[in-house]
């Protein structure tokens, strides 16, 4: 049966190593509300995919069918306004091995496509993309978008910290903490050399920061300033802050290479809970009676490994 989609429907992939796959895993339930069941999924949640380290690509479903002839029929169809276009096919998909389309095979389906497009091809330099996949027994065919991965820039900083968060697990975080960054205002309280910030920023998210340090204080600003972004980091404790935020992020300090007691870490997680309705707290361990003691409830959590070191993100409200 051929079918127009008349919905707003996203066919996303994602891909992450093994000690990723807990930080991924909770970084596409933030972002599209549900568990995400593979390494293809379908969701009526469009998600910019560069926004995450772990999503490769979208397309936008224009056209579905059950079989390759439907598409090919229902692709005849597209406008091209005069630009030029390029046909992809997703390698990624949920066929069994035995299933699998061999690079021959998909280099064909992609030329049958695009002889049924009428316009100009341009397979180095396209003004359009579109991309074909298959998903569960069907086909779709839409606009096609890769991450642009822009991150990878913000990885070689002017000023670097042994302990600071790598970029990827920074970028994951702002995701959980800011899904909707529409409107939200975030505080990251304990900012560092402003990794997290950086990110936050680079999303177009509204954060600021502060630190107790005055020369780690100085390295944030200059971090982001050296990619281009402006915010305010300010310097002093967390519990000086009066102003509310919608989010905070707080990557606790912890005894490896600072001297902090419990009952300062404890603090932190007290004012944490005063300026913000919505935390991601991140710690080398669970932290769950303190942060239960805190007032919060963890509503979501994971694990990013490195090696035999680990980081726990801890979702609040």
């Amino acid at each position: 049966m051929q079918k127009k989609s008349e919905e707003n429907t996203f066919l996303y992939t994602y891909t992450c190593s093994e000690d990723e796959l807990s930080l991924c895993q909770m970084e596409l339930r933030c972002l599209f509300g549900e568990e995400v069941p593979s390494s293809i999924f379908k969701s009526e949640v469009e998600v910019d995919v560069s926004r995450s380290p772990f999503i490769k690509e979208r397309i936008d479903v224009m056209y579905e069918g059950d079989s390759l002839p439907e598409i090919y029929d229902q692709t005849e169809q597209v406008e091209l306004g005069g630009k030029t276009f390029k046909v992809i096919f997703v390698k990624t998909n949920d066929l069994s091995p035995a299933d699998k389309i061999e690079y021959d095979e998909r280099r064909v389906i992609e030329r049958e496509i695009g002889l049924r497009i009428e316009g100009e091809a341009d397979v180095n330099h396209p003004q359009l993309v579109y991309g074909i996949v298959t998903l569960g027994g069907r086909w779709y065919f839409g606009a096609y978008h890769k991450n642009k991965a822009t991150w990878f820039r913000q990885m070689k900083k002017p000023r670097s910290y042994s302990i600071a968060l790598s970029t990827r697990v920074a970028r994951a975080a702002v995701n959980i903490a800011v899904p909707n960054p529409e409107g939200v205002r975030a505080i990251d309280p304990c900012c560092g050399i402003g990794t997290v910030m950086v990110e936050a920023l680079s999303m177009g998210i509204n954060m600021v920061g502060r630190d107790i340090n005055p020369q780690i204080a100085i390295g944030a600003r200059t971090n982001i300033a050296h990619f281009g972004f402006t915010s305010e980091v300010t310097l002093g404790d967390i519990a000086d802050i009066t102003e509310h935020y919608d989010v905070a992020i707080v990557d606790m300090p912890y005894n490896l290479y600072s001297s902090i007691t419990p009952e300062e870490q404890f603090a932190i997680l007290v004012n944490a809970r005063r300026i913000a309705d919505r935390v991601v707290i991140v710690a080398i361990e669970p932290m769950d009676e303190m942060i239960t003691e805190a007032g919060f409830t963890i509503i979501d959590r994971c694990e990013a490994k490195k090696g035999l070191f680990s980081r726990h993100l801890m979702l609040c409200q």
